[in-house]
């Protein structure tokens, strides 16, 4: 079931960029059993993922693991990605199941992600076993508490990754970022943190074929990863937006949205947002769960 706030992506096969070069079935093979092996030996060492001194590292070499099978180079830019100890929000443009292996490959950390992920094959159970917070989008009625647990976590000291646009784009075009996740950030007095990611081929073209869009599954997605010839994910870390810096989640939104924008090379302004009369209040940064389980539908529509 759908509802009329739930995000929609126009995009589809027809924006698959043509000409990316593949290669044979015998590599293609040999990349899926490598990221099997991964996968597996994650399996494995997942007693070691509850001992916080060895998690990050571990997670890491897990998910570059996973990149590295697939043939894929990772390539990161901008400032670093810590959180200094304290919680952060970290959110991205939407392109691939491969943004959250990217994302994870530069800092693990917690996520935000639709609860389908925790089905999934491969990903699935690490996602879930990295501390992933899961959202129901068929259930409008769960949305407030899934803000109030986002936020708990941010104040906790948790760095948590969350894709605003709420669904899949083909990377030429994006969606908006929705502002229903920034209220955790204002709630918690954390700071936002953008990346920006973009996918090319060896030659530097921009290309859209890791994109998973469209009505294809998973399996038809990694197939066609693991078919490219010099896929590589680049990951923009954008400045620091500080607790603060705006008068309310839609607006907050708006300037991570911008610098995400800006860092792909795209013009964008934050959109002009109502001002409050005089200096915001304390309560005017707040939600109350009852009333913005109304607020929220039609603000993310």
């Amino acid at each position: 079931m759908s509802h009329a706030w739930m995000p929609i992506s126009p995009c589809g096969d027809g924006c698959l960029t043509p000409g990316a070069p593949t290669v044979g079935s015998l590599r293609r093979a040999v990349r899926f059993t490598a990221a099997i092996s991964v996968v597996l030996l994650a399996f494995a060492a997942l007693p070691v993922l509850f001992v916080p001194r060895f998690r990050n590292g571990l997670a890491r070499l897990v998910f570059r693991g996973i990149l590295r099978a697939f043939g894929v180079r990772l390539v990161v830019c901008g400032e670093r990605l810590d959180g200094g100890g304290r919680g952060a929000l970290v959110v991205n443009n939407h392109i691939s199941w491969l943004d959250i292996v990217a994302v994870n490959a530069v800092r693990p950390m917690r996520a935000l992600a639709k609860k389908e992920i925790a089905g999934w094959p491969v990903l699935g159970t690490l996602v879930a076993r990295g501390g992933s917070i899961f959202l129901d989008r068929e259930r409008l009625s769960t949305l407030p508490s899934t803000v109030a647990g986002l936020a708990a976590a941010l104040r906790a000291g948790s760095l948590v990754n969350v894709s605003p646009e709420g669904t899949t784009w083909c990377g030429l075009a994006a969606g908006r970022f929705r502002p229903a996740a920034f209220q955790a950030a204002i709630d918690a007095g954390v700071p936002v943190r953008p990346l920006a990611l973009r996918y090319r081929m060896a030659d530097g073209r921009e290309t859209t074929q890791p994109a998973f869009i469209g009505p294809e599954s998973l399996i038809d997605s990694l197939k066609r990863v693991a078919a490219l010839r010099g896929l590589m994910v680049e990951v923009t870390v954008c400045g620091e937006i500080a607790p603060g810096r705006a008068r309310d989640r839609r607006e907050l939104a708006g300037i991570a949205e911008a610098a995400v924008q800006a860092a792909l090379g795209n013009v964008a302004l934050p959109v002009q947002r109502r001002r409050f009369a005089g200096s915001p209040s304390q309560a005017s940064l707040r939600h109350d769960p009852v009333a913005d389980e109304v607020r929220l539908a039609t603000e993310n529509a």
